[in-house]
């Protein structure tokens, strides 16, 4: 769109986050101007969050790469000279070459998450390339994957209801989410259905933003969420308030969960969750007998060693109740499954050299210690990721990439926590300056992203460096050399063959449109599993599910706690919840200026009485630490979490604390009990004054 002077560009954020906004750039002269919501877009509705409001900040920050670099002194020295495009492509496609004739192309690791959710510049960017060169694979499994794995093996897809539907809940548990600062463009329809008189109820350790607007809080012991989940289902099978003639219609297996939960008696739930058995009681009766009725749930519950089961546990509860295809009823997770991409298309590993190994990124500081070793992690080459930042255990994570003979390899805009241990930066684009399509996991759009500035300096795309980088191989397959429209156009029309979701969107819609809705045959309306049919392999919800037995699990929920938390010295050891912050998405935007101002220096929350213990006051700086390493937080004391439990928000980057070190230095890369699992919230630390 142009007016007067002004382009207005339609695009997408491409955060880590389930709104996924669309926004409008105005550019004038060559340069964005200003960058906000579309007010047209049905959920984002023309408002951006806290975090992406100053994105410009991000675009033109002064920090900003914008030529490659490559390391002349130590490793994390800070000491660089720039080179060109074609001189780091020589050096790292030689490297590589030489690395693949001693070792084998598994000597290579590829490392990215969720810096953009892109399906050009991540999805087809973490395959097509490294699928040709038979790299090594990373399980990306970080964030969500053991909650992922429970809702596709229980319920057959990730399918939540549009956010308009939770208006018409009368009952609504908000489980180990706080979509105030993670999903805010869900709480004004969360605010519309209390004023309607619907009943929110959050369940979560911690005083949130979210728990503070909410009718009832209840804040169980940290992973004992899957305890009191069967204990609710204890109660509600006893007292005979499940709903027989659907569970028999439309479930597998509810008859053995029954027994599972029989094992649940509410006393016992009570001593593992610390809440009143009044609390539990009343909990399971108000669930079962309000309808509609929906649990929705995130990603922090999950990352705990018991993550998987506890995810199964709290996808059984509205098959129980018979809560499931009911409007304002059921499970809110994600709405990832509605679209899938056609995955050969995307990767086109057929016609590739199997993927010879899998390395978990939760271990990465491992893996590049020893603990991969046939062959051993050569090669790094990290894009959309700040692993040093962001990975668990993080002491362990540097001490690998600061390795003799590792050869690292960082895309990325800024000179981050990782990147500083590399031996070439190279210089990536912002989402301003690139194309994508992005598919959002909290409602039921695509959006399109046009780029509207051209890049800055020499900064190039990640689709952009896997050409250079192909091209540097000697790699000529055609589909490592088309544009990203090309790319783009050919996944939509392979994928619109088995997914109805994509009748009637096109390439050139997408382009001109911006927001494209799903399409679904029964209107943007429809009720997640209203016919009652289910893609598992029994047709049926499968509370005792055979999938789990395949992967090693108990077929039905059971909880089990933590082994960190049941070999618990006593010793004044605390649990540490590294929950999402406020103003960053993960690690990035946490060097933007006027959010650290806003997130304020990093801290740690203590009970009143647990810093009365050890002495500590409020504001004051504290070391924490455990077995794998320490940090310096500020102290803020407060009644917002509860006895025996601190929490320390993500995100902050170790470079701009004054230690320079983060919460991870104290979190556990052991892995969870499904899908790799990351296990950060199941973490024991003792705290001092500094």
């Amino acid at each position: 769109m142009i007016t007067g002077e002004s382009q207005f560009i339609r695009g997408a954020c491409p955060h880590d986050c389930p709104d996924t906004c669309a926004v409008i750039t105005e550019v004038r002269d060559g340069k964005a101007i200003s960058f906000r919501g579309d007010p047209d877009h049905p959920f984002t509705q023309g408002w951006l969050c806290a975090k992406v409001r100053l994105y410009l900040d991000r675009v033109y920050h002064p920090d900003r790469l914008t030529q490659p670099l490559r390391r002349v002194g130590p490793k994390g020295g800070g000491q660089w000279e720039p080179i060109s495009w074609e001189a780091a492509v020589s050096e790292i496609t030689s490297r590589w070459n030489a690395i693949i004739a001693e070792h084998g192309p598994a000597a290579i690791l590829p490392y990215s998450y969720s810096g953009t959710l892109g399906l050009l510049q991540l999805a087809v960017c973490n395959e097509r390339f490294w699928n040709r060169m038979g790299a090594s694979g990373l399980e990306r499994s970080i964030c969500g994957a053991a909650a992922e794995t429970a809702v596709q093996a229980t319920l057959g897809g990730r399918h939540a209801p549009t956010a308009e539907d939770i208006i018409h809940s009368k009952l609504i548990i908000i489980w180990g989410n706080n979509p105030s600062s993670t999903n805010p463009h869900f709480v004004p329809f969360l605010r519309q259905a209390q004023r309607s008189g619907a009943k929110v109820i959050v369940i979560d350790p911690r005083r949130t933003l979210t728990a503070r607007s909410a009718d009832q809080h209840i804040q169980p012991r940290p992973a004992s969420d899957g305890a009191l989940a069967l204990g609710m289902m204890h109660i509600i099978f006893s007292e005979n308030l499940h709903d027989e003639a659907w569970l028999d219609a439309n479930t597998v297996g509810w008859r053995e969960l029954r027994e599972r939960a029989a094992d649940y008696p509410v006393e016992r739930v009570a001593k593992i969750t610390g809440l009143s058995t009044n609390v539990i009681l009343a909990l399971a009766r108000e669930y079962a007998t309000t309808r509609p009725s929906i649990v929705k749930f995130a990603d922090g519950i999950q990352r705990h060693a018991n993550g998987g089961q506890t995810s199964r546990a709290l996808c059984c509860l509205p098959a129980i109740v018979g809560q499931i295809g009911v409007r304002g009823g059921g499970l809110y997770y994600s709405t990832s499954d509605y679209v899938r991409w056609d995955a050969e298309t995307v990767g086109h590993a057929s016609e590739c050299p199997p993927v010879p190994r899998i390395v978990n990124m939760n271990r990465i500081g491992a893996a590049l210690t020893g603990e991969v070793n046939d062959p051993p992690i050569e090669s790094l080459f990290v894009f959309c990721s700040n692993p040093v930042a962001s990975s668990p255990n993080a002491s362990l994570t540097i001490e690998g990439l600061k390795r003799e003979g590792l050869f690292t390899v960082v895309h990325e805009l800024f000179m981050t926590d990782t990147a500083q241990y590399a031996d070439i930066v190279l210089p990536a684009t912002s989402q301003l300056e690139q194309l994508d399509l992005h598919k959002p996991y909290g409602h039921r759009h695509l959006q399109f992203n046009n780029p509207a500035i051209e890049p800055l300096g020499e900064s190039k795309s990640n689709w952009e460096v896997m050409q250079l980088l192909a091209e540097g191989m000697g790699y000529d397959e055609p589909w490592l050399r088309q544009s990203g429209e090309e790319v783009l156009d050919e996944i939509i029309e392979a994928s619109r063959q088995s997914c109805p979701a994509l009748d009637g969107i096109t390439l050139e819609r997408l382009k001109s449109e911006g927001t494209v809705p799903i399409a679904f045959p029964n209107g943007p309306q429809q009720v997640p599993y209203a016919d009652l049919k289910f893609s598992t392999p029994s047709g049926k919800v499968e509370l005792r599910c055979e999938t789990m037995r395949e992967m090693g699990m108990d077929p039905l929920p059971e909880y089990i706690e933590p082994p960190e938390f049941s070999n618990r010295l006593n010793n004044g050891e605390l649990v540490l919840i590294s929950g999402a912050s406020h103003h960053y998405v993960s690690s990035s935007l946490a060097n933007v200026p006027r959010l650290m101002a806003k997130e304020g220096a990093p801290f740690i929350e203590i009970n009143t009485a647990d810093a009365a213990t050890l002495s500590i006051r409020d504001g004051q700086d504290v070391t924490v630490e455990n077995r794998r390493g320490s940090c310096v937080l500020r102290a803020v004391v407060t009644e917002d979490v509860p006895p025996g439990v601190t929490v320390a928000p993500k995100g902050a980057w170790a470079k701009t604390s004054p230690d320079r070190r983060n919460v991870n230095w104290t979190t556990s890369d052991a892995i969870g009990d499904l899908a790799g699992q990351s296990t950060f919230h199941s973490n024991l630390v003792t705290i001092r004054p500094v």
